[in-house]
């Protein structure tokens, strides 16, 4: 079974300032309630630890993640792979009348164990909260 979710947010923020954010391994990784922690290797690939609460998987796991594919201000996608999932986000932006950002994201989660998938279909909404909640604390900082 495979999970996918699809939000889209606008923020007062230009393409330019949202792709800063959303390209950055950190921001992207640190609102993600299940990373417990992550190591950036280079410019495209990072490995993060995750948790997941499931009665499967009862240690800390390494998604390694690989940015493939981005055109600057206006499109990013990266792949997470590990022996429990992988996962795939994808950020789509597009300026609107007023100067701002419309941003789409997509996650598409495959499990490879049981309750994976359950796991995520579960969270992964709260999850896309979390991550348009950094985006909006981080455009507040700079304002």
């Amino acid at each position: 079974m495979t999970v996918r979710v699809e939000r889209t947010m606008t923020v007062p923020a230009t393409p330019e300032r949202v792709w800063e954010f959303i390209t950055d391994p950190d921001k992207r990784a640190q609102p993600i309630s299940v990373v417990t922690d992550w190591d950036i290797i280079d410019d495209t690939h990072a490995n993060w630890s995750i948790e997941l609460p499931i009665p499967v998987v009862n240690q800390t796991m390494t998604v390694k993640t690989e940015d493939v594919e981005q055109r600057r201000p206006e499109y990013a996608r990266f792949i997470g792979r590990s022996k429990v999932m992988t996962v795939q986000g994808e950020h789509e932006l597009e300026e609107t009348a007023d100067g701002g950002t419309k941003l789409t994201n997509r996650f598409i989660v495959d499990g490879k164990l049981p309750g994976v998938e359950r796991f995520f279909k579960r969270n992964l909404d709260d999850e896309m909260q979390n991550l348009e909640q950094a985006l909006r604390d981080d455009l507040e900082v700079e304002a």
